[in-house]
């Protein structure tokens, strides 16, 4: 399986500095015979057509589960459609805790974008304080998170990333990374990502270990210099 790498641009780039980030990374693929499954996802005010882009996707941070109508702020599959996107990133965690989406929403997402044959990276992952209260815990928490959820869709990716490690240059041991992705592979036969304080740094340590098929990072990833940085490591692992 080749290993996954992608960016989640969060509130972050113009669409200038996105259409620039994009034509690069995707050159960059093409001279080094880059062999890693990159995907790309920036704000919804930079998303374009991309034309040239082949050796990459390019996803949706967030879409309603419409194709248009009076949901104001929000965009739906009539604005995808203009740009050929085709991914989209759902249930992630700053979405679920800070905007306040239930499973109840996610999953009316979730199936509605199956429906269209979206690809899909759904992210689960638990907060610190129920992490403190042990394995059991967390893993019961994350778990929850697939309520709804069909696991059989062909064209879906997991990626978990423990709320308390995003953004905040924590990051899980090896063992605790370990552990929880073995739980999820036991539950799971899809791809499987890390995700939370991802660094140059520490990627190749994060990819060496079993059953994470890859990463879906933040921060990190927003230098054009340390994407390709990590998409290079990514390829040798």
């Amino acid at each position: 399986m080749k290993k996954i790498i992608a960016s989640n641009f969060k509130t972050n780039h113009t669409r200038k500095s996105t259409k620039e980030f994009i034509v690069n990374v995707n050159s960059f693929l093409n001279k080094n015979n880059i062999d890693n499954e990159v995907i790309i996802f920036p704000t919804a005010t930079a998303l374009d057509e991309f034309v040239t882009v082949s050796n990459l996707s390019v996803g949706a941070q967030n879409a309603y589960y419409v194709k248009n109508g009076s949901f104001t702020g929000e965009i739906g599959t009539e604005q995808l459609d203009e740009f050929g996107i085709k991914t989209i990133l759902i249930g992630h965690s700053e979405r679920r805790h800070n905007i306040g989406e239930s499973q109840k929403d996610i999953t009316l997402k979730y199936n509605y974008y199956k429906s269209l044959g979206y690809k899909i990276v759904y992210c689960v992952g638990e907060p610190l304080e129920v992490k403190e209260q042990g394995i059991s815990q967390t893993l019961e928490y994350v778990f929850n998170q697939f309520d709804g959820i069909d696991l059989e869709y062909d064209n879906v990716i997991i990626a978990y990333e423990p709320v308390w490690a995003i953004g905040t240059g924590l990051t899980p041991s090896i063992e605790d990374i370990e552990t929880i992705h073995k739980k999820l592979k036991k539950k799971l036969q899809k791809p499987l990502l890390y995700g939370g304080s991802v660094k140059p740094t520490n990627l190749a340590e994060i990819l060496a270990i079993p059953n994470v098929d890859g990463t879906l990072i933040g921060t990190s990833s927003w230098n054009e210099e340390d994407f390709k940085s990590m998409i290079t490591t990514t390829n040798k692992a």
